[in-house]
């Protein structure tokens, strides 16, 4: 099923779309996106890819939840941020739980706070003493770091610390998947359009610093995506040094054909919405009132399934993309038959 809940408030500069894509495996959890979009259409149409791989996503972290987005359009003019997120909790309400909310790429805890005023299908809150909650960002960028390890394991024969990875976006995920490298001892290349962010991570980690256009072909043994989606296309693939892409970023192939490009240039590359659930996973564990220890354990294995989707796809000579999309798509489909 796929449901589009159009989102609007004069008042309050709301203007936005919830879009739930799949109820097989519970309520459909995906963060809210607050971006600017120069129409509605193109919000819609990235809410509709970014639900689909919320399904995959959770499906391939074994959570009960379905897959769902929100993306907010950012008034042009001056708004009241908090009124603006409260009108959003609201609409959330409306549904009456089958939608569950959380950050997401422009949005922040206190965002959340906001829409938790008006319902409590919302996560991502302040976090009490052991339990799961706070900020997801942090747990996405280290599900990201395990992801790359196992996967430099396995692809490259190598640990972190014999490699230089370029990263895409220095954002809370971005900056966060930047200190773990740095400590695991590799070498950093980093760009990001905002240059004030950039720059301070650079002068904290000694990074090495390129232009955002360039940094898919700097010469580096690993590329990370960590900004908006669709950094993988066919001109960037085919000009790249990297032999592994691993990132915290959604929809990170243009197109289809990116994936079959990969595996023609022999660069492995592991599924975005595979490597960076940990978010997702904490966001779940919170919802469902479970402690951090838990959402560390699941993380943790993230590992293990990259380690496994990967072998797969060599074994078969596959692209890694198409792999985990089967495995979650079974999950689902699973799901489907035993609930009709």
């Amino acid at each position: 099923m796929q449901q589009s809940v159009r989102l609007q408030d004069a008042e309050t500069g709301l203007d936005g779309v919830i879009v739930i894509h799949s109820l097989a495996l519970g309520p459909g959890a995906g963060g809210c996106r607050f971006w600017t979009y120069p129409d509605f259409g193109e919000a819609l149409e990235d809410a509709r890819r970014l639900a689909e791989g919320m399904s995959y996503k959770n499906a391939m972290a074994g959570l009960p939840f379905g897959g769902a987005k929100a993306v907010l359009r950012r008034p042009e003019g001056p708004f009241d941020r908090a009124a603006l997120f409260r009108a959003f909790g609201r609409a959330v309400e409306e549904l009456e739980g089958r939608y569950v909310t959380a950050e997401d790429v422009g949005t922040t805890l206190f965002d959340m706070r906001e829409v938790a005023k008006a319902t409590r299908h919302v996560a991502g809150l302040d976090a009490a003493d052991g339990r799961a909650g706070g900020d997801p960002s942090p747990w996405t960028a280290q599900g990201v770091f395990e992801a790359m390890k196992a996967a430099a394991r396995l692809t490259l024969g190598v640990e972190l610390s014999d490699l230089t990875v370029a990263v895409q976006g220095t954002g809370n995920v971005g900056a966060g998947l930047c200190r773990r490298l740095k400590d695991a001892g590799a070498r950093l290349i980093i760009a990001d359009i905002d240059p004030r962010r950039r720059d301070a991570v650079a002068a904290v980690l000694d990074a090495r610093v390129v232009d955002a256009a360039e940094i898919a072909t700097v010469d580096a043994d690993v590329f990370a995506p960590c900004a908006l989606g669709g950094a993988l296309t066919m001109e960037s693939v085919a000009a790249m040094p990297a032999r592994l892409v691993c990132g915290g970023a959604n929809n990170q192939l243009a197109e289809r054909a990116v994936a079959d490009l990969l595996l023609d240039r022999g660069i492995a590359y592991v599924p975005d919405y595979v490597a960076n659930a940990g978010g997702i996973i904490s966001v779940a564990a919170e919802y469902l009132g479970e402690d951090k220890a838990g959402v560390a354990a699941r993380v943790d294995g993230i590992g293990a399934r990259v380690h496994a989707i990967l072998e797969q796809a060599s074994r078969e000579h596959r692209p890694a993309a198409f792999v985990a999309d089967e495995m979650a798509e079974r999950i689902i489909a699973d799901a489907e038959r035993r609930a009709a």
